[in-house]
Formats: C-alpha cells, structure tokens, sequence
C-alpha cells in the first residue's frame, strides 16, 4: 500500500507561482521580447497563470505558446504506438525571442531536451529558460530549472502528481 503525502496545497501553488512571476520580472525587467511557452499539458495551465500573475505585476503580458513534446521524446515507442499528440500553438516569431519553457514537474530532464528540441523547429530563440513548480531532482540530463516553484526530495520510484483545477479538478501536489 502506498501511502500519499500532500507536499502543496492549493494556497501553496498560488504563493509559489507569484513568487516565481516576481522572479521572472526581476530578471527580465519586464515583458519585452519575452514568452512564456507550457509543456503539454500542465505546464500550458501554469504558462497560463504565470501571465496572468505577470499581467498584475507589470501591466502587461508576456506572449504565451503551447508545446506538445511527445512526437521528440526519446521513449515515445515505450510509452505506446500511438502516442497521444496536443495542440502545438506557437503563434509568435521565436527567432531570437527569451523563452521560457513552462512545466509542472523536473525530474530526469528528458522532457525538457525534448521541448528545446520541439522549439528549435520554430527557430533559433534568443534564449531559453526553464520553469517548473516541483523539481524533484534525479536528473539523467544535465538541466536545470531557473526558477523552482519547490524542491521536493523524492526516492526515484515516487511519483509527483500536480493537479490542477483546470485539468484535475482541484490544485494539490501529491507524493505517492
């Protein structure tokens, strides 16, 4: 029986995404040039709040993509022969653009060398930053998240859920 473990509540993940909004416009000095692009699919839910917590600070928004990866990643004939692929919606010039990839949880990094590899066919961004509400660490790649919601030290066979309301039906991270 394993036994599940709340490690952010709802409260939790709205305090750490304003904290990680703060962050981004501290380092970028606002909006200019700057898009925010999620991971399918929480990530695109978190790009998502990130603006709009963005729009409050500076009064204006970041451009805002959707990326779906499973097309690039490396284990996509392990997880099915059909895999299941999400809206890409990058609606913008990434040509020399400071990107941010967006998603929910870091754990190996295989899904962020799948993402840069999925923009690099949109063009050759300025830069490209990562943010994630959970790293977890067990890195296989070597990547790291410039901004971290919360580091959570998991074992490698634990798992993180991050549910959010506009998927899940409520806003919680579990460990199971």
């Amino acid at each position: 029986m394993t036994t599940e473990k709340t490690a952010l509540s709802a409260d939790d993940i709205n305090r750490v995404l304003t904290r990680m909004a703060y962050e981004i416009m501290e380092i970028h000095k606002g909006v200019k040039n700057l898009a925010l692009v999620g991971i399918q699919t929480r990530g695109v839910y978190l790009a998502k709040r990130l603006k709009a917590k963005i729009k409050e600070i500076e009064g204006e928004s970041p451009l805002i993509g959707e990326l779906d990866i499973n097309l690039y990643r490396d284990d996509w004939t392990q997880i099915g022969h059909s895999p299941v692929v999400k809206p890409t919606e990058i609606n913008f010039f990434v040509e020399g653009r400071k990107i941010i990839l967006v998603d929910d949880v870091l754990f190996t990094g295989r899904t962020v060398r799948a993402a840069m590899d999925a923009l690099m066919d949109f063009g050759r961004p300025g830069k490209i930053e990562l943010a994630v509400l959970i790293d977890r660490g067990h890195r296989e790649l070597p990547i790291e998240a410039n901004y971290v919601g919360r580091f959570i030290d998991t074992l490698q066979t634990e798992t993180v859920n991050v549910m959010l309301t506009e998927h899940d039906g409520e806003d919680r991270v579990v460990v199971k």
